[in-house]
């Protein structure tokens, strides 16, 4: 285990945790299995099926970011991590296996971080392609509320353009 980097991962995300841990461990081995390194734009893509503390690891060493646009939140709500290399085309999906936790949280942070990666992950094929790069989009007005919006989340109600805050959803129910 890097010792540094995992303070710099800590420092990041405020504490130390389990959570923090698996991300931690998670991106040490898609590095390992796909010979990444850090991504300065966005040649090196994380999808995330969740918003819990790992991220912010996965964040740190891989150079993964929402704002450079190759983190990407797909809610599943699974401790699953899919990497993709932009220039080899190789891509693996990270999840971690089903184990029944002590209740002690720091046996379990340091159980997570020294393991070895077979132990902890399983290691797939994900089933679907590399997103997208990121894309700029024109900014458009609400004519509700007067705020600027990407074009592309502007929706259409009663004839003007409006942003995704003031649009009413129509349901009836079903």
């Amino acid at each position: 285990m890097d010792k540094k980097l995992w303070e710099k991962c800590v420092e990041f995300h405020g504490h130390e945790c389990p959570g923090l841990a698996i991300g931690y461990k998670a991106s040490e081995a898609a590095k390992e299995k796909m010979g990444l390194s850090f991504s300065k734009d966005e040649e090196i893509v994380c999808v995330t099926e969740n918003d819990a503390c790992g991220v912010d690891a996965i964040q740190v060493i891989t150079g993964c970011s929402i704002g450079k646009g190759n983190l990407i939140y797909k809610d599943s709500g699974k401790m699953s991590f899919s990497f993709f290399n932009r220039k080899s085309g190789e891509a693996l999906r990270v999840i971690l296996k089903p184990r029944t936790k002590s209740g002690d949280r720091q046996a379990y942070m340091e159980y997570m971080l020294n393991a070895p990666c077979d132990e902890l992950f399983d290691f797939k094929k994900p089933n679907y392609e590399v997103p997208e790069k990121a894309r700029l989009f024109s900014s458009i007005i609400c004519e509700n509320c007067g705020e600027s919006t990407a074009e592309h989340k502007i929706r259409i109600m009663d004839g003007k353009k409006v942003c995704i805050d003031c649009f009413k959803e129509y349901s009836r129910g079903f």
